[in-house]
């Protein structure tokens, strides 16, 4: 395990120093989101609420066609759910 120091002098060339001044593993070494991964964030996107590290690791491991393709598919999925629930309240009245 290597550590980074206040200085900003690192102890390994695999890990850099982010515009906030925490340590990072060097991107190419870093795998692309998984599907729940991607999943997760569009969710918390929705409600509005994300964590910060969750947020720059979706920017610097995330790809851009990914979260759009999910927050479309999200977005249907939510549409169709709320038009299905008010059809079944309406049917019940």
């Amino acid at each position: 395990m290597y550590l980074c120091t206040k200085s900003a002098e690192l102890k390994s060339p695999l890990i850099t120093q982010n515009e906030f001044g925490t340590s990072m593993r060097d991107q190419s070494e870093e795998k692309p989101l998984t599907f729940l991964e991607v999943l997760q964030s569009t969710l918390w996107a929705a409600m509005g609420v994300q964590k910060h590290e969750n947020r720059v690791r979706d920017f610097s491991r995330g790809n851009p066609l990914h979260f759009i393709l999910m927050g479309i598919g999200f977005t249907a999925v939510f549409v169709l759910a709320m038009v299905a629930l008010v059809h079944l309240i309406l049917m019940q009245a």
